[in-house]
């Protein structure tokens, strides 16, 4: 694919790395800066004037790089001309925002380049839990210039999961071995953590948005693992709904016997409407 050769050159990923790690540093500073200004946006999730400010200077940047390529950004209205863009931005400046007002750590900032449908770049930073998880299509992914492997093994003993609860519920019956984790605010992140094997299974409830889960994808699959629907379908972006049906990320075996287990959940109408 021609048009995508420019957006895999070592300097493109240098420059991708610059930008989201000076963007970090702008949220780090507001993180524990004396005052915080946020409000409620329509829909009744938080917003703060650091979200607004990282959106305007990551728009700035990523435009830069890439002059041709199209922007969807939680914090941006959506512009529909983005649809006729074979590629795009996909952009949240901070996700799990009510984290980050409520002092909480568990945030980060989420970009992710996607051509024709699907990922080829992303950057994930977490800059006070995790750190900067960085993949190009093909190349692999690495946490602060560490590779990243999924794991392989089709063990679920002691194996840790995040998610929704009544997700993981209906897992740990299936599973008894399996060990819940509190809620990790940032979808992307709570995705990505698959790529370094701190989660062993990752859920994401219906109607999360391109923005929550475009770079987290791109991480997982170049770790050598799987995010799927719990139909074991692929994820699509830039489409003209920008919600997902209900996610599973985890290395290949893992995520097999998920998915093979999830199905069951729907047939017996085990969860909510809400969540699958």
């Amino acid at each position: 694919m021609q048009a995508t050769e420019p957006t895999i050159r070592a300097s493109f990923k240098d420059d991708l790395e610059t930008i989201v790690r000076e963007a970090g540093a702008l949220a780090v500073k507001a993180f524990h800066g004396e005052t915080l200004h946020s409000w409620t946006k329509q829909g009744g999730s938080p917003v703060s004037e650091a979200d607004i400010a990282l959106d305007k200077f990551l728009r700035e940047r990523l435009t830069r790089l890439l002059p041709d390529a199209g922007w969807l950004s939680e914090e941006t209205e959506d512009d529909r001309a983005r649809l006729g863009s074979s590629r795009l931005w996909v952009v949240d400046p901070i996700d799990g925002t009510r984290a980050f007002v409520n002092n909480r750590t568990d945030w980060s900032v989420s970009v992710a380049l996607v051509e024709n449908g699907r990922p080829r770049a992303a950057a994930l930073y977490a800059p006070i839990e995790d750190g900067l998880y960085l993949a190009i299509h093909r190349e692999g992914v690495t946490l602060d210039g560490v590779r990243l492997k999924a794991s392989a093994s089709e063990s679920f003993d002691g194996v840790h999961a995040a998610g929704p609860k009544p997700m993981l519920g209906e897992l740990e019956k299936a599973l008894p071995g399996l060990v819940a984790e509190p809620k990790v605010h940032s979808l992307a992140l709570r995705l990505a953590r698959v790529a370094s094997d701190k989660l062993g299974v990752a859920f994401a409830s219906k109607n999360s948005h391109d923005w929550d889960l475009a770079a987290a994808d791109l991480i997982v699959h170049e770790a050598g693992g799987m995010l799927t629907t719990l139909d074991g379908q692929a994820t699509t972006y830039n489409g003209t709904d920008v919600r997902h049906a209900a996610l599973v990320a985890a290395g290949p075996a893992r995520h097999a016997k998920v998915v093979a287990i999830a199905r069951g959940w729907r047939a017996r109408g085990a969860l909510h409407q809400s969540l699958a």
